[in-house]
């Protein structure tokens, strides 16, 4: 008994003496939680885990880069989701990142004097409130809400001013980092200065408050300063200078040299009956870097309905961040891509011109393309056209080439260049009014530019065929047409299975449409002997079929065979990379056209490319040899695509996020030899379809989810019954035998 009372007086002391190691141990817990921990990213593209070239980027800097963000406090849904996404995402980036990394977090919402601080903060790098819609006891309100952040690097800044969404933000973070530190590099390398040159006649001032042109007397002081403080972010490498036309007859000359826009004016009477005498004015903004020129343009005509064309000035604000972009442009930070402008290839850039629709045009594609590199427009007229162009964009060429311009392209391609040609089999020609009225449809006349010969020496041939597919986009029908869907069996839908997921840049693709795609074939044979690697990046299902011939693409008259074995899965794009044999290879170098005597102007200046006729006797006597004048084998890389239709504004998005406009953003960051910011790109993707079965593997898994789950239940239920009963009839046997004991 003495011992029991005993343990019970102890047991209090026990008790406390737990309950304080067990708190001591938890702490220690967290402690060493706090600085030892580890993350586990389950997502199938590691969406919450920093890619390797995001740790690469921030483990590499060299100078102090900090990240300002301005969230409001207390946002409603889905946008405090886009906070904690950006919270968690820096601090990653700060993990891999070394001593110059560095973010802060500032709330600007509220009143008093340090909220308007940081307000004041956030507009001086351009961040302003963002209305957004909230949903508040079943009423929709709309608040104002700071939703941005700046990237400060060296005395480089960039912002990012309205984050709403998640999609994409590490590859728009990883690009700015990336391109700040080349910005930041290219300057401190340049030779010369930026020269920034204005251009606005005082003359302007006389009429300017007539065409509403505010601000004119103040805009070379603003200019300057603007300069001044682009100046403390460029390290000083821009030379500002001023000129006004209407007071200096050698600035009159120059601009008139340059083409800076002019204002012509007669004299007039104004409401209040003052003489206004007539005159002239020109203004515009030049940047020059060598031989790069870009300009700004100061007055806008803007039309607008009703009143006419109205003259607007561009603001300082805007001038900032287009001064901003265009030294980029000049001082040749992003890599430049050809794109080819001749033999009638789509538009890069829709020409607006009044009273006429707007052309069909890659506009979209071409700003994307803008965000990460320079395009040029090519040209094939002289050798010196694909100079410094690592990649060559030919997009639905429909007019043909000579045997010159395609010796250029192979001797490009086998100099280690890249080509990415988007091809069409047919011109699509309108018909006339006339006919148009009687609802006949456009015409389809196959094409033979000679490109088709190049790319079939390569490997790979063209049909003049368009892809049918039943696996194809649904058109939602209107009320008035009966409603329902119609299938376009010219845009196939590109399932993720026909996607080929052996190369990284496109595996994150899960799906994407084609828009009148022709078939391609490989040959292999071709690719043995040149040492090609050849691949099928995309098909089309295995139930389409070629229209060919007679091509018609109303939906009302295309029908799906009915025989069997006209359907087939045809490849739709195609990579080539290695060894090529030139196509020109035991031929002699074919010559130059000569230029149209038609299109030749009086004063013109003599093709550089076009060597005068010198009489030569070592030439005219054979004496004279040589040799490494051409390339006969070379190593380049090159992906056909049988769509153009898929560069169209119809098609690419504004915003870069949709499965087309990645993949095409893909290529030509894999072509460039990006493969790593191309995976990067599209690690997120809106579009993610569930994997497809056929419908007997559907009815295996509806019927297990039916009866497979309860039988599995009563068959647990049985079981632990069973061993229940198995028990009670071992203890028995066990305790059964013994005798009582009364006593």
């Amino acid at each position: 008994m003495e011992t029991d009372s005993h343990n019970r007086k102890s047991t209090p002391l026990g008790r406390y003496g737990k309950f304080f190691l067990y708190l001591v141990v938890v702490i220690l817990i967290n402690l060493v939680g706090a600085n030892l921990f580890t993350r586990i990213d389950l997502t199938a593209n590691r969406v919450y885990s920093l890619s390797p070239i995001s740790k690469q980027a921030v483990a590499t800097l060299s100078e102090p880069l900090t990240f300002k963000v301005f969230f409001s406090p207390n946002l409603p849904a889905p946008y405090n989701g886009v906070e904690r996404y950006v919270r968690d995402l820096l601090q990653e980036y700060a993990l891999a990142g070394n001593h110059y990394f560095n973010y802060q977090f500032y709330n600007p919402g509220g009143e008093g004097k340090k909220a308007a601080e940081i307000q004041e903060m956030a507009a001086s790098y351009g961040i302003k409130p963002v209305q957004i819609r909230v949903i508040d006891k079943d009423e929709v309100k709309f608040q104002k809400a700071y939703m941005g952040l700046a990237v400060i690097h060296g005395d480089l800044v960039e912002s990012l001013p309205a984050i709403t969404r998640t999609e994409g933000l590490e590859y728009r973070l990883t690009a700015t980092i990336l391109r700040m530190n080349n910005k930041i590099s290219r300057l401190q390398s340049l030779s010369a200065k930026v020269r920034v040159s204005l251009y606005l006649s005082s003359s302007l001032q006389v009429v300017g408050p007539y065409l509403n042109l505010k601000g004119l007397e103040g805009l070379p002081d603003g200019v300057e300063k603007l300069v001044k403080h682009l100046n403390q972010q460029l390290y000083g490498q821009l030379d500002y200078a001023f000129y006004d036309p209407s007071r200096d007859s050698e600035a009159e000359k120059l601009a008139a040299e340059k083409q800076v826009m002019e204002l012509q004016w007669q004299g007039f009477t104004d409401r209040q009956g003052h003489e206004v005498p007539g005159g002239r004015g020109r203004a515009g903004l030049i940047v020059e870097f060598g031989d790069q020129r870009r300009d700004i343009q100061l007055i806008s005509a803007v039309k607008v309905p009703i009143f006419g064309t109205q003259y607007v000035l561009t603001s300082l604000d805007d001038l900032e961040t287009m001064l901003n972009a265009v030294v980029e442009e000049v001082i040749g930070i992003n890599e430049k891509i050809g794109w080819l402008a001749d033999h009638g290839t789509l538009p890069l850039q829709a020409a607006m011109i009044p009273g006429r629709p707007q052309n069909n045009a890659a506009s979209n594609f071409n700003a994307l393309l803008s965000q990460e590199y320079d395009p040029a427009l090519v040209t094939l007229d002289k050798v010196s056209s694909l100079a410094g162009i690592k990649t060559l964009i030919i997009a639905r060429p429909t007019k043909p080439f000579t045997d010159y311009e395609l010796y250029l392209l192979d001797q490009y391609l086998l100099q280690g260049n890249n080509l990415a040609i988007f091809y069409d089999p047919f011109e699509e020609k309108m018909p006339p009014r006339s006919m148009m009225m009687m609802a006949q449809g456009p015409v389809y006349i196959p094409l033979s530019t000679g490109l088709e010969k190049l790319l079939r020496h390569y490997g790979v041939r063209i049909e003049s065929a368009y892809v049918m597919d039943k696996e194809c986009y649904k058109q939602q029908m209107p009320e008035n047409q009966g409603g329902g869907q119609r299938p376009l069996y010219f845009v196939p839908m590109i399932k993720n299975e026909n996607i080929n997921k052996q190369f990284p840049f496109i595996r994150n693709i899960k799906g994407m449409i084609m828009v009148k795609a022709a078939p391609l074939a490989l040959e292999p044979e071709v690719f043995k002997a040149a040492g090609t690697k050849a691949a099928v990046l995309i098909s089309s299902s295995k139930q389409s079929w070629l229209l060919k011939d007679h091509v018609d693409l109303n939906p009302m008259l295309v029908q799906p065979p009915s025989e069997k074995d006209r359907y087939a899965r045809h490849p739709l794009a195609c990579l080539l990379e290695g060894g090529f044999t030139s196509y020109f290879k035991g031929r002699p170098i074919p010559a130059k056209p000569e230029p149209d005597k038609k299109s030749e102007k009086k004063g013109d200046k003599k093709d550089a490319d076009k060597p005068e006729k010198v009489d030569n006797p070592l030439l005219e006597q054979g004496a004279l040899k040589s040799r490494g004048e051409r390339l006969d084998q070379g190593r380049g890389r090159m992906i056909v695509v049988g769509s153009a239709d898929i560069l169209g504004d119809n098609v690419v998005d504004a915003a870069g996020t949709t499965p087309n406009a990645q993949l095409l953003m893909n290529i030509v960051d894999y072509l460039n030899g990006r493969e790593d910011l191309a995976i990067l790109r599209s690690k997120t993707q809106r579009f993610n379809p569930l994997t497809e079965v056929d419908p007997q593997t559907r009815s295996l898994i509806k019927g297990l989810n039916l009866v497979g789950l309860p039988l599995l239940v009563i068959f647990c239920g049985l079981l632990a019954w069973m061993r229940r009963g198995a028990r009670r009839r071992k203890l028995k046997r066990r305790f059964g035998g013994r005798p009582e004991n009364n006593g």
